[in-house]
């Protein structure tokens, strides 16, 4: 049996979420959200550390949070469920003048984009914003106090949620294995493990699978997945909730207080195994747990719980920024791709933007600047490592 929808969001988590909700929220009927999962969350965004900044080195990544943060900070009241947005800040330690130049430099674009209240700090004034981390090799950092946390599951869910109520229907359990293009430039149909969904718009919201879903439509999508992973400490009632989250440019390696414990990351830039396989290493883990206890003296008391610690997905462009548009290959195919780690805090901004396209309205953000045809223009950003 053939399901038609205006438009097949392919991807429920909370990029997909948003962008279906938005659409249902200016008008638009017979939205479907096509998932391979047995139900919500059981993909990236429910693997998501939760961090939201807005301190980052390109305008346009400062925008798409800054419009972000807007949506979260009435997200209770149009949708009813508490999105955890807390602003307990960001902080960014420098080890090195290098490093600190870089931050300063970061900050400036920040300012220029509005984002007023980051600023920097000396090395004596680090302790006064998170007392916990050891300064012995520092020399400086930046500190924004409206950066903080979030809460993705919960975010997902009421997305999900007002969808339903707004109309937005739902095909779980269901893996997207072919598309039907009507000459060169227009996908009819959707072909689904649950049946043909015929379709006048396609949104490809897929995560780090997202160019497996395009080479179905013959698209060439450079967005690839990358392994991250992450751990819990034991219960340490030593970190406060409000710890700020801390980030050290040097390597990555970051903290913030969660559920009474310590999450802890590393991004190390050679992750071992199959990006798939969502189990952390054991030397990741023995690793990051020494790095723990060098940065946070206090970890000491609060070894790493093995048993929760856990891989996630993050989906990679090129050049580390999301991809947003419709493609140039394709007139009724959009992306929301690419995110490079910060979906899950700028999904409010991407579903609202992605939904004035496909509704031909013009969105409050111009993001011309993340349109698909950037890499064949040759018009990508230029690298900057972590911000």
């Amino acid at each position: 049996m053939t399901t038609t929808a205006a438009v097949a969001v392919i991807g429920g988590g909370v990029i997909g979420a948003s962008i279906a909700y938005h659409l249902a929220r200016r008008g638009v009927e017979d939205v479907l959200i096509i998932d391979s999962a047995e139900g919500p969350g059981a993909g990236s965004t429910g693997r998501a550390t939760g961090g939201f900044r807005a301190q980052f080195a390109t305008p346009i990544n400062i925008q798409l949070s800054l419009m972000s943060r807007e949506a979260l900070l009435r997200f209770e009241s149009e949708t009813g469920i508490d999105p955890g947005y807390r602003q307990v800040g960001y902080l960014w330690l420098a080890s090195s003048e290098k490093e600190l130049a870089a931050l300063r430099a970061a900050q400036h674009v920040q300012h220029a984009q509005g984002l007023l209240e980051a600023r920097t700090l000396a090395r004596e004034e680090i302790a006064a914003v998170n007392t916990l981390v050891a300064t012995d090799d520092l020399v400086g950092a930046t500190f924004c106090p409206t950066d903080g946390y979030i809460w993705p599951l919960e975010i997902l869910r009421g997305y999900l949620e007002s969808g339903e109520r707004l109309g937005v229907h739902f095909l779980w359990d269901a893996q997207c294995v072919g598309m039907t293009r009507s000459g060169a430039n227009r996908i009819t149909q959707v072909i689904t493990t649950k049946g043909p969904v015929d379709v006048d718009a396609v949104v490809n919201a897929a995560g780090p699978w997202a160019a497996h879903i395009a080479s179905m439509a013959g698209i060439d999508l450079p967005v690839s997945p990358l392994r991250r992973q992450a751990a819990f400490t034991a219960p340490c009632p030593a970190v406060p909730a409000d710890m700020p989250m801390t980030i050290f440019v040097a390597n990555g390696f970051h903290a913030r207080a969660r559920e009474g414990r310590a999450l802890v990351c590393w991004p190390n830039l050679e992750e071992p195994g199959d990006p798939g396989d969502l189990q952390a290493d054991p030397e990741w883990i023995d690793q990051v747990q020494a790095m723990a206890i060098r940065h946070f003296p206090v970890l000491r008391n609060a070894p790493v719980d093995r048993s929760l610690c856990y891989a996630g997905l993050y989906e990679m462009s090129p050049d580390h920024h999301a991809i947003l548009g419709v493609s140039p290959h394709c007139e009724n195919m959009y992306f929301a791709n690419g995110s490079s780690g910060h979906g899950v805090m700028h999904s409010p901004a991407i579903g609202a933007i992605i939904s004035d396209m496909i509704t031909g309205r013009e969105p409050d953000l111009d993001v011309s600047s993340l349109r698909p045809s950037r890499f064949e223009e040759g018009r990508t950003f230029p690298f900057v490592d972590l911000l």
